[in-house]
């Protein structure tokens, strides 16, 4: 399933204070241009062999110097994302630039260091945006991530209107199987939406944007039960006493006892189903505090022609206990997603066409000339 997705490390830069850290720290040493060219890149072991056959192990360094950068893809709170070409193999990236300065003084360190920390052990699935290297230099710290050419699943959204039940069971189970992934691995995401599912070349998912995410004890390093689950427990449920999240896309639990855990990514899941079959979130207020009102209240209502079986499914989403919200295993066995492929067949199946997209696309082409 990861395909070539495991078989690149994702590597360390160091920080000016010890080199076998890459996290922010909240003081920086000023150093010069060329010894952050040095003390400043990723470095990584790679196997080679050699004439005689015999493996051999190289270091490889990449740093600022060694990407051509172009056009800005996107900008967020506290960084931009570059499209950038690795100068020796040509092969394009998406690069995260993130001013440490504006890092500091607005105090994302935290943010910074969790997105790095739960990239890197989330390496082996198809479904979550690859952290490739992370560098620095003198001024910016920098992520080497997946290029996700098709954009964001909002964006095909938006131009779309809605989705088809075809493409909507596609695309869900996509997200569905990367959450499991997230969740054997003792990740909450805490922050799904349609805009941080990001789509590849074969217009398949990534999900993107881990800066709010809580990790929990990665379950490969302990027996614990119930690490596939999105259902909470009476102990070591993976609550978060934090607020974070989108308005639409928050979870009850988390507004009422500022609590959140797997199943909170499944009640998030339960609205991006039904924004991709309505054309818009079930929770929307004029306001964020009306928004939230709507949401503890359980206030939405389905649009005339809302497929049955998704109906059900979201309505077994969006249930204000937390326990009581439908667990990944019952969410692919769900009769929405009868006969759905998930797995290793998923990742292989090619993306079913949204019409919508192209005739529109060409519409506004034809507008524009």
């Amino acid at each position: 399933m990861a395909g070539g997705y495991a078989s690149i490390p994702a590597v360390s830069a160091p920080s000016p204070h010890n080199q076998s850290s890459s996290h922010v720290s909240e003081t920086a040493v000023s150093k010069s241009s060329e010894d952050w060219k040095e003390r400043g890149a990723a470095v990584s072991v790679r196997k080679e062999v050699d004439a005689s056959g015999k493996p051999v192990y190289r270091t490889v360094k990449k740093g600022v110097q060694d990407f051509s950068f172009g056009r800005i893809l996107g900008e967020g709170s506290y960084s931009s994302v570059y499209l950038a070409t690795d100068r020796q193999s040509l092969k394009e990236y998406a690069i995260k630039v993130l001013e440490k300065k504006h890092i500091i003084k607005e105090k994302k360190v935290k943010y910074v260091n969790i997105e790095k920390n739960t990239l890197n052990r989330l390496t082996e699935h198809p479904g979550i945006v690859r952290l490739y290297y992370t560098f620095q230099d003198e001024q910016s710290l920098y992520y080497v991530l997946d290029l996700c050419s098709g954009g964001e699943l909002l964006g095909i959204l938006k131009r779309t209107g809605t989705f088809d039940v075809e493409c909507t069971r596609f695309y869900g189970a996509q997200i569905l199987d990367a959450i499991r992934y997230m969740h054997s691995r003792g990740v909450i995401h805490r922050d799904l939406k349609p805009e941080n599912v990001l789509l590849d070349e074969n217009m398949h998912v990534k999900i993107t944007d881990f800066g709010t995410a809580k990790l929990l004890p990665d379950p490969r390093d302990q027996s614990a039960d119930g690490a596939m689950g999105g259902s909470l427990s009476s102990q070591g449920d993976g609550r978060s006493a934090s607020f974070v999240g989108t308005a639409e896309y928050v979870s009850p639990e988390l507004l009422m006892d500022k609590s959140a855990s797997k199943a909170s990514d499944l009640w998030a899941f339960g609205c991006i189903i039904y924004q991709l079959l309505a054309g818009r979130p079930p929770f929307k207020g004029g306001s964020e505090y009306l928004t939230f009102q709507k949401i503890v209240n359980l206030e939405y209502e389905f649009p005339p022609g809302f497929p049955p079986a998704a109906r059900d499914l979201v309505e077994r989403c969006l249930v204000l206990e937390p326990a009581r919200r439908l667990t990944i295993e019952h969410i692919m066995n769900h009769e929405f997603f009868d006969g759905q492929a998930f797995g290793r067949d998923l990742w292989r199946t090619k993306a079913p066409r949204l019409p919508d997209l192209y005739v529109k696309g060409r519409a506004d082409e034809s507008s524009e000339s």
